[in-house]
């Protein structure tokens, strides 16, 4: 992977910019808000997909595969995320022309200058409470700007450019870019230790939490509960401060949550009691909410109105999505990589399932991820879901590492019975849907590829009768 270069001049005026992975669900979002902008697009991505044929319908020039001739002659900038290796092509030769090399969320950046900036950060549900705070802010008649890490339901865009002086977007962590943001409100869902291969210690990842919060001119909200958002709550020096959740002296305390196939909650603010909606199922959700409502009100917003406006939201792709319906099984698809995410998932998918079974397909993420997680992600599935089939790593941005695949978590199952390793795909698919029976679910998880595997697992449901 690369080490974004934070430090690197962004240029005054962007005219001609291109996106190397164009096709991802950030770099699409920030290339369609610069076709918005007036701004020349051109861009690559490994393959071809439904994302990319839209940015080329819009205008953008796009080129299949990696390889320097996608480069116009002409160019301001070349966008880049930190997923990218070193060696490729188009970046080789842009180093070589001089041009400059900007991180996405320097050219995030660049789009959000002036505005009154809204950022959502944490290790778990961004890119929903994201979606939640765009459908209220629309709802209470605020045209927000926003970038999203998936496509909002209702809007059906993961990105806008928005008329007001407000700009949502979705903070990433991972390297260290969400410091580069001029940040009004910030908001932080959660903080699980994670990415030490760019931190190095525990303490240096809390301490970027703890910057990010100091940064804001404005507010900053933050979870009452979980344990590493209280950590970093403590290294904060912030003036103004709201907290959510369900501990006592919450400033937005969460009262009651009630679970099916929409979650809900009763709120208590300033002694008075409000209802919401989290639009989506899952007791996480109805807390994610709240930390939306939290935001709102830190942004001035009255709480009966606030609650109101995110009732209309429904979701986000990659969320518990469902893809389609065989023989009375639904096949749903989730982004979650982590093992407090699947736990999440899962537990949300038992409320809305009666008597069915959960028949889970895990993509493990990251081969240092697999490595240190072997054990919490078996623990989880085998808890949580009735079988689980485990695919080969999704490695993204790192090299292989000696001995890392699938199997770590698969063999950490203590029931084997419960768990099948199957590297290829068809036989993935057709093992989750000979396990699957009428009224049971079938859902994909990881941030990697596997919701590629979808169309395989309905075309074997269509084939087989079930167990």
């Amino acid at each position: 992977m690369i080490e974004p270069d934070l430090s690197q001049p962004i240029p005054e005026a962007i005219e001609r910019v291109h996106f190397i992975g164009i096709g991802g669900s950030g770099m699409s979002g920030i290339a369609n808000m610069m076709l918005d902008a007036g701004i020349e697009v051109s861009g690559s991505d490994r393959s071809g997909s439904a994302t990319v044929d839209r940015l080329v319908e819009r205008g953008a020039r796009v080129g299949i595969g990696h390889d320097a001739a996608h480069l116009p002659a002409e160019l301001d900038a070349v966008v880049v995320t930190s997923a990218l290796w070193p060696d490729n092509p188009e970046l080789v030769a842009a180093r070589e022309r001089g041009i400059p090399i900007l991180h996405r969320s320097q050219a995030l950046h660049v789009l959000a200058r002036g505005k009154r900036v809204v950022a959502v950060a944490g290790a778990h549900g961004k890119t929903t409470t994201t979606g939640m705070l765009v459908v209220g802010l629309h709802g209470l008649g605020i045209d927000a700007g926003f970038v999203n890490g998936g496509v909002i339901a209702g809007i059906d865009t993961s990105s806008g450019h928005g008329a007001s002086d407000v700009f949502v977007l979705e903070a990433d962590e991972s390297d260290g870019s969400f410091l580069l943001y001029d940040v009004a409100v910030a908001l932080i869902t959660n903080v699980d230790t994670d990415h030490l291969d760019h931190y190095g210690t525990p303490e240096a990842f809390d301490a970027a939490f703890a910057e990010f919060a100091d940064r804001a001119s404005e507010a900053v909200v933050i979870s009452a509960d979980d344990p590493g958002a209280q950590r970093v709550r403590a290294l904060m020096q912030h003036e103004r401060v709201v907290t959510f959740g369900e501990a006592e002296g919450a400033d937005v305390r969460i009262v009651d949550i009630r679970v099916g196939d929409v979650a809900s909650c009763t709120l208590e603010i300033a002694g008075e009691r409000f209802e919401l909606e989290a639009g989506v199922p899952g007791r996480h959700n109805a807390v994610n909410a709240a930390g939306a409502l939290a935001t709102l009100v830190a942004m001035g917003i009255a709480p009966a109105d606030g609650a109101r406006a995110l009732a209309a939201f429904r979701g986000t792709g990659r969320r518990f999505e469902l893809h389609g319906e065989r023989r009375g099984v639904r096949v749903f698809d989730d982004y979650a990589h982590h093992p407090a995410e699947v736990d999440a998932a899962l537990t949300a998918a038992r409320t809305v399932i009666g008597d069915g079974r959960i028949i889970a397909i895990h993509q493990p993420h990251l081969y240092t991820r697999t490595r240190d997680m072997a054990g919490e992600f078996a623990a989880v599935y085998e808890r949580v879901a009735d079988h689980t089939v485990v695919l080969d790593v999704y490695g993204a941005r790192e090299d292989p590492i000696p001995g890392v695949t699938g199997a770590l978590v698969a063999d950490r199952f203590a029931d084997p019975g419960d768990v099948d390793f199957l590297p290829d795909w068809q036989q993935a698919a057709e093992r989750a849907a000979a396990i699957a029976r009428e009224g049971d679910i079938i859902v994909t998880l990881s941030c990697g590829d596997v919701y590629r595997i979808i169309p395989q697992v309905l075309s074997a449901l269509e084939v087989g009768d079930g167990a």
